[in-house]
């Protein structure tokens, strides 16, 4: 039987990516901004694309069907029906989108045949039927509920059904306007964030305030049913009509303007993050519960830009009727990349799926380049960078010592992640027993809002000793409390301290990931799913008695994690990073000389 080669690609929206499989297995998968360098990069992932079939050694004459994560045509009626509707106000956004449109979005087929030279076969799948690909297929459920949420595919925004075997079918759906995530993203822009980038931020914002609002959204901006579905009353919105999200009747309705970006975060906004929050978690909530009852499946898989809520997420798991959840970990757009191809291959061509129960087969996500050691040394060398060789048993020791003497380093090993997380491939770590060690890398590594709040990375065995949490987190997409006995004893009069303030107060003995509602985002971590990683931290554990250190993504403000030995080395050279390990070779900042202009690492590929 001859290989069979499956591309699929998401792109035009934000998070272009682009996904290989070879005979249903995961062979490779990337977003387009980690090679651009323009984070959430819409264009067409052609870069993504060659590392893809780079990574196959393979050419576009190898691949034997190509999928696009939804169907343009379908989107561009909604989009055509939507601007008629809200005539005449609704023809400036619509006239403004056109030229894009005209000029590649209904000529995908076109545009995929001319840029890969590829003469084969070009299927489309339904934006939300690729998002509940990308949940099931490589979830290690055999048969599960799905649930994918987001702000608007071609007509849907959210979609439920079940999975079983090779099967997939959604039954039910919510259709535009009313949506789960444009609502949230709506109260992103009006707290001055932005849409479809800064929605973390207005999660990472929520513990700092009140639900002040909740009950004005409920009975004003949403009529939400028992069973999660809901309408938004859009006489509040500006997305449909105008290229605002919010429209002066929001702004009346809340007493305020916008909050300029970039400016001054108010007590005020605080308080609407912790309202939309709450409101989103109830939503989430009520629609698992429905999901539940109909469909009668134990397991649940979630996908979609919702489904990177893991305030959310953690609830479902805590409070929901579900024995277990599965989420993708490219939850968004970049995920459907994944989840088109693999539903050509299990819906379309009929495939059977292997299912281990005992692990996903995603690979850790660990599905991006990767670099030998020879081609880091090279790019080095090039640079002019001080490094020391460390033999590959020694790195776990040293870097645990680095770390425990309060250094912050960068960890550039494997294989990149594909998704938002950094999962111990591209990332900057730190000692999470450390009070100050939040704001300095805030302001001084990542520059960065200093509320934001950093994840820990935990040892699987270790896990429940420190989180109420029962069940692995590999992805880092469930937040989880911390336990009692690891909080702090001595914070009396802590609930009278409002905003910002209430970073002052060392909250348990892990307090760089302690969020101030005494809760983390946490990575689980086992020696099968990334060894040196794991060795670090278990070196850690016996040096110090902690199984947790500081794992945040290894990127500053309004980059895309880093792709490459340059990216990392340039990252390392702009921030004060103490010390780089980057495959075997160890750089010390004190050594380093100022950075160079313009350095490449094309040679470095040329080696391999």
């Amino acid at each position: 039987m001859n290989d069979i080669y499956l591309l699929g690609i998401s792109a035009f929206y934000h998070d272009s990516a682009a996904c290989l499989i070879k005979n249903g297995e995961i062979l490779a998968a990337a977003q387009e901004e980690r090679f651009t360098r323009r984070k959430h990069d819409f264009n067409f992932p052609i870069n993504a694309i060659r590392y893809c079939l780079e990574e196959a050694k393979i050419n576009s004459l190898n691949l034997d069907y190509v999928g696009f994560y939804d169907k343009p045509l379908v989107k561009f009626e909604r989009i055509l029906e939507t601007a008629l509707r809200y005539a005449p106000s609704g023809i400036t956004q619509f006239l403004q989108s056109i030229p894009l449109w005209l000029k590649q979005k209904l000529w995908i087929k076109d545009l995929i045949m001319e840029e890969l030279n590829y003469k084969g076969k070009i299927l489309f799948c339904q934006h939300h039927e690729s998002h509940a690909a990308s949940a099931f297929y490589p979830s290690p459920f055999k048969e599960a509920a799905i649930l994918t949420m987001d702000g608007v595919g071609e007509w849907d925004t959210a979609c439920f059904g079940s999975g079983r075997g090779k099967d997939i079918n959604l039954s039910f759906s919510l259709r535009f306007p009313h949506s789960l995530g444009l609502l949230y993203s709506a109260f992103t822009y009006y707290t001055g964030f932005k849409v479809n980038s800064g929605e973390y931020k207005l999660m990472g914002l929520a513990p700092y305030g009140e639900p002040k609002y909740k009950d004005l959204i409920l009975r004003e901006l949403i009529d939400l049913k028992e069973d999660g579905s809901f309408k938004l009353n859009m006489r509040y919105f500006g997305y449909c009509n105008g290229m605002r999200m919010t429209n002066a009747r929001f702004d009346k309705l809340f007493g305020l303007k916008p909050r300029i970006p970039e400016t001054k975060i108010r007590e005020v906004d605080m308080d609407l993050a912790s309202s939309i929050q709450e409101v989103t978690e109830e939503i989430m909530l009520r629609m698992a519960r429905h999901v539940h009852q109909v469909t009668n499946q134990k397991k649940l898989c979630l996908a979609g830009g919702v489904a990177l809520n893991c305030v959310g997420n953690g609830r479902i798991l805590r409070e929901g009727p579900f024995e277990d959840i599965w989420i993708q970990p490219a939850s968004g757009d970049a995920g459907a990349a994944l989840g088109v191809a693999l539903f050509i291959w299990h819906k379309y061509l009929g495939n059977r799926r292997n299912v281990n129960e005992k692990e996903d087969s995603q690979k850790g996500s660990f599905l991006g380049p990767h670099f030998r050691d020879e081609q880091i040394e090279y790019f080095l060398k090039k640079e002019g960078a001080p490094y020391r060789k460390l033999n590959t048993g020694d790195i776990a020791q040293t870097i645990a010592g680095l770390i425990d003497k309060q250094n912050v380093v960068g960890w550039f090993q494997g294989r990149m992640e594909f998704g938002p997380r950094a999962l111990g491939a591209r990332s900057i770590l730190g000692d999470a027993r450390t009070p100050q060690m939040q704001s300095k890398m805030n302001l001084k590594i990542k520059y960065r809002e200093s509320f934001r709040p950093f994840a820990p990375t935990v040892l699987k065995d270790h896990s429940s000793d420190w989180f109420n949490l029962d069940k692995e987190s590999p992805y880092m997409l469930l937040v989880a409390p911390i336990k009692e006995s690891k909080r702090s004893k001595n914070n009396n009069g802590i609930g009278e301290i409002k905003g910002f303030d209430k970073l002052k107060f060392v909250r348990s003995q892990i307090p760089a990931v302690t969020h101030v509602d005494y809760s983390a985002r946490l990575q689980t971590i086992t020696k099968e799913q990334h060894p040196l990683y794991y060795a670090l931290i278990e070196a850690f554990y016996k040096k110090t008695g902690c199984p947790v250190i500081i794992n945040t993504s290894f990127n500053v403000r309004g980059e895309p994690i880093v792709c490459t030995p340059e990216d990392a080395f340039n990252c390392f050279m702009r921030t004060e990073m103490d010390y780089l390990i980057i495959g075997s070779f160890l750089l010390d900042k004190k050594e380093q000389n100022a950075l160079k202009k313009d350095t490449k690492l094309q040679e470095a590929f040329e080696l391999d």
